[in-house]
C-alpha cells in the first residue's frame, strides 16, 4: 500500500507555504488581541470559533451540491451532465488520498482553514481563560 499522507496535516502539506504562514499569523494576531480582553470576549470569540467552517466541511458542501445538480441535470436534461458529477467525486477523492485536489486551492485562498488551524485558536484562547 502506498505511503499516505497524515491526516492531520495533509491539507497544509499541500497548501502553500505563504497562505499557511498567513494563517499562523493570524492566529498569533487573534492571541495578542484576546490577551488583554474580558473572559466573556475571549469566550464569544471561542464560539465563533466552534461555528467557524473548516476546509473539509466547505469542500464535502460545494462537492455534494455539484454532484446532486450533475445528477438532477444528468436526469433532467442530458445525460452528460454525469460527467460533471463523475469529475467532483474523483476530486472527492483525490482529496482523501493526498490531501489535495484543485477547488481545495481556491478554498485555503478564500480564507478557509483547516480544523487543526481552528483548534490552535481555540486552544490558545482557551488558555487565556
Amino acid at each position: 500500500m502506498p505511503n499516505l499522507p497524515d491526516t492531520m496535516s495533509r491539507v497544509q502539506d499541500q497548501t502553500p507555504e505563504p497562505i499557511n504562514r498567513k494563517f499562523q499569523e493570524d492566529i498569533q494576531e487573534s492571541i495578542a488581541y484576546y490577551r488583554g480582553k474580558s473572559p466573556t470576549e475571549i469566550q464569544q470569540r471561542i464560539d465563533e470559533l466552534d461555528q467557524e467552517w473548516d476546509t473539509e466541511r466547505v469542500l464535502e458542501a460545494n462537492a455534494s451540491t455539484l454532484i446532486i445538480v450533475g445528477s438532477v441535470l444528468g436526469a433532467t436534461v442530458n445525460k452528460r451532465w454525469n460527467i460533471l458529477s463523475g469529475v467532483v467525486d474523483t476530486f472527492l477523492l483525490q482529496h482523501a488520498i493526498q490531501g489535495w485536489c484543485p477547488p481545495l486551492s481556491v478554498i485555503r485562498r478564500m480564507g478557509m482553514r483547516t480544523t487543526e488551524e481552528i483548534n490552535q485558536e481555540k486552544e490558545a484562547l482557551q488558555e487565556l481563560l
